[in-house]
């Protein structure tokens, strides 16, 4: 496995392979020396266009925590700002004997452009409106152990809602693509103004009618409606948003009892989720932030390190 671009680019072995590696990092947080030495003399520079503080921070630690030297690179601080290009700026990186990047960058597409510039591996942290591979495998992971514990192993029948803004979402896309391999049910709900167009080519089941599906549903998960991407009028008010498409405290109590409930973050609390949903005992909010250093690892090591045998948890 050369890069992570794209969630779809993962097969579902390959997919199994990076949670059930990340389930075994996941015990290096628990440790007092939080170090394994797999990839140390490798270096990873994580190149931030956009702000991020969860994906940027999990990233570096996780870089860490494998021992590899990981530096961070960001537009202001670089010669980006005084108008570089993005090539230029990649093949210089590049040409220092780089082993891997973790992009993100505000333009979709951007990360395997990128791939196709220079020799080392490349991870795709979020481009633009596009997609977010790793968010949505961190997602699974928190789902998975979730049923896990509840005596469940298996995907096939589980019910996803992905509810809120689509339309400037980069992570519904890898979610769509990674949770339809690992073989669940994906419905989207949205108000028709924050559909992604051509969304009725995903293969999934589309509706702007929350309360009709919230009782079918064994994970909810709720999107940050991006206020800072939009310029219209998407929606009437933000009260009458999270009247219609906000888990609210009367929608939490119409989920099954066991349904998980989901968030990348940051949330809008009042918004898309109220805070009954967000501090709820099945939500995964903060298990989603946990397994974000985990997967991280597990995709840095897939990516750079080969072979998972033998490995000193």
């Amino acid at each position: 496995m050369k890069h992570l671009l794209s969630a779809g680019d993962l097969s579902l072995d390959e997919a199994n392979s990076i949670l059930d590696l990340a389930d075994q990092m996941q015990q290096v947080q628990h440790r007092e020396v939080k170090k394994l030495p797999v990839l140390r003399g490798r270096t990873i520079v994580n190149v931030f266009f956009e702000d991020s503080t969860r994906t940027r921070t999990s990233f570096e630690i996780a870089g860490k925590w494998l021992s590899a030297d990981t530096i961070n690179v960001s537009a202001k601080g670089s010669s980006v700002s005084k108008g570089e290009s993005l090539r230029d700026t990649m093949l210089t990186l590049d040409s220092m004997g780089v082993d891997a990047f973790v992009i993100r960058h505000s333009s979709s597409g951007a990360a395997h452009q990128v791939a196709n510039w220079v020799k080392a591996s490349v991870v795709n942290a979020g481009d633009g409106q596009h997609e977010h591979p790793t968010q949505a495998l961190l997602d699974a992971m928190a789902i998975r152990q979730h049923f896990r514990k509840l005596g469940r192993d298996s995907w096939a029948g589980l019910r996803v809602g992905i509810v809120g803004d689509l339309l400037h979402s980069r992570v519904v896309r890898s979610n769509v693509l990674l949770l339809r391999t690992l073989g669940c049910e994906v419905v989207l709900v949205a108000p028709p103004t924050l559909l992604p167009t051509g969304v009725e080519t995903w293969g999934v089941e589309v509706t702007s009618d929350l309360d009709q599906v919230i009782e079918n549903l064994d994970i909810a998960m709720m999107l940050r409606v991006q206020r800072e991407r939009m310029s219209g009028g998407f929606f009437p008010t933000e009260r009458e948003y999270a009247d219609g498409f906000g888990l609210t405290l009367e929608r939490l109590h119409r989920l099954k009892p066991q349904a998980a409930i989901c968030h990348p973050g940051p949330m809008n609390r009042g918004m898309e989720i109220s805070s009954d949903a967000a501090d709820a005992a099945n939500s995964l909010v903060l298990n989603q932030v946990a397994a974000g250093v985990a997967v991280r690892m597990s995709v840095l090591y897939h990516v750079l390190g080969g072979s998972t045998e033998g490995i000193p948890l």
